[in-house]
């Protein structure tokens, strides 16, 4: 069984991950893993990004985000499973498969974003590099769709 689950989360969309840290929970209760959840921001330290904010943006953005994740973390994770909060910064799938990388992940959950018709067919862009690129288990939790939707 696996031992290490990263789940990469968006804490910008209420509810998007709910479903995938579910999965890793089911998972780590099972298999006594530890989960590690990641949040990556988006290139704030890069100059065309930063040079648009005040010279504490960046840290508070991180700082912030912190507290957004760790608050994730206590309403969706039991306090006896083992897990981690990462926030890191960069281009979001290579920072994902990065991060697998160095906390020894053996199986990655990801949450792939509701899309329009025309996009149903096809995973979301940075779900389509993980899985194209991991070394390791991917695990796609696609969105609730309902029957009339498909």
């Amino acid at each position: 069984m696996y031992k290490q689950i990263l789940v990469p989360v968006d804490l910008n969309e209420q509810g998007f991950a709910d479903k995938a840290v579910e999965q890793a929970v089911w998972l780590a209760k099972h298999s006594n893993a530890t989960i590690h959840l990641l949040n990556v921001l988006p290139g704030i330290h890069m100059s065309m990004v930063s040079s648009y904010f005040p010279k504490d943006a960046a840290r508070k953005m991180m700082q912030d985000a912190q507290h957004q994740l760790k608050d994730f973390a206590s309403q969706h994770i039991p306090e006896e499973i083992v897990h981690h909060q990462y926030v890191s910064e960069g281009k979001t799938w290579t920072t994902i498969l990065e991060h697998a990388g160095r906390v020894g992940a053996d199986l990655i959950i990801l949450p792939s974003h509701k899309r329009s018709r025309l996009d149903k067919v096809m995973l979301g862009s940075v779900a389509s590099k993980v899985v194209e690129n991991s070394p390791i288990n991917v695990v796609v939790i696609k969105p609730q769709a309902h029957l009339q939707d498909v």
